[in-house]
C-alpha cells in the first residue's frame, strides 16, 4: 500500500509547501507538525469507487506521540526559540504563557483542569489539520490529473 504514497512524494512536497500557511495558523509549530505527520498514515477510501473515493489520514497512531509535543515545546523553549506564530496563537497572554505553559506541562503541573483536557484538545485539533491536509493532497491530485491514477494504484 506505500508504494501509492511513494509515488506522489513529489506532489505531497508540493502540498507541503502550500499547507504550510495553515499550519502557521495552527496552535503546532512546524516541528510539533512533523512529528504529527510522521504518526499520520493515508488511506484512500472506497477507492474502487471514482466518485466516493477520497484520501483520509489514519489517526489511530496520533495518541501514542501525543505526549511527544510536550517535549518538543519544550526543547524550543530551552533554547529561546518559543516565540513566533505557533507561540503567540497557542495562549492569549503572548508567547511568556506559552512558554510557561509548556515548561509547566513539561514538569507535569498541568494546566487547563487536570489531566488529559489539553491533550484531549490538541489531539482534536491534530486530527482536524491532518484531515486537511488529505483534503488538500487530493485537490491537487485532482488539479495535476493525477487522481484516477493515485486511486488505481492504491488499490492493487
Amino acid at each position: 500500500m506505500s508504494e501509492w504514497t511513494d509515488a506522489i512524494v513529489g506532489e505531497r512536497m508540493t502540498v507541503d509547501t502550500e499547507f504550510n500557511d495553515r499550519v502557521m495558523a495552527s496552535r503546532f509549530s512546524s516541528q510539533e507538525w512533523g512529528l504529527i505527520m510522521t504518526a499520520a498514515e493515508f488511506e484512500i477510501e472506497n477507492s474502487e469507487d471514482p466518485e466516493a473515493a477520497r484520501i483520509v489520514a489514519d489517526t489511530s497512531n496520533l495518541p501514542a506521540i501525543m505526549p511527544e509535543l510536550e517535549n518538543v515545546r519544550s526543547q524550543v523553549a530551552a533554547i529561546g526559540g518559543g516565540g513566533g506564530p505557533d507561540g503567540a496563537s497557542r495562549g492569549s497572554g503572548g508567547t511568556g504563557d506559552g512558554i510557561l505553559d509548556s515548561i509547566k506541562g513539561a514538569l507535569g503541573l498541568g494546566g487547563s483542569g487536570g489531566s488529559g483536557g489539553t491533550t484531549d484538545e490538541e489531539l482534536e485539533a491534530a486530527e482536524r489539520l491532518l484531515e486537511e491536509y488529505a483534503e488538500e493532497l487530493q485537490a491537487h491530485l485532482e488539479q495535476v490529473g493525477k487522481w484516477d491514477q493515485v486511486r488505481v494504484a492504491y488499490q492493487e
